[in-house]
């Protein structure tokens, strides 16, 4: 079990009732232990236990509320095989 961290990019949120939706989603995720927006760089930071949820999980309960998303370990380089 190891606690992950990703950041990433959420373009267009700019209420309250959209970034609640996207804090919900990401919260119905098991294993999500803390999620945070901010609206004011268009980035979320979501740390999760990486043995009960995945960044592809992550992205999706995003993607569902109609924000395009791109998530990257906020420690790793920018190789996708990493």
């Amino acid at each position: 079990m190891a606690i992950q961290q990703v950041q990433f990019s959420i373009k267009n949120i700019d209420d309250a009732e959209g970034i609640q939706g996207v804090i919900t989603a990401l919260k119905n995720i098991d294993g999500v232990q803390a999620a945070e927006l901010s609206p004011e760089t268009d980035t979320g930071i979501v740390q999760f236990e990486d043995t009960k949820t995945s960044i592809h999980a992550i992205k999706a309960a995003v993607s569902m509320v109609d924000y395009v998303t791109q998530p990257f370990p906020v420690d790793a380089p920018a190789n996708p095989k990493n």
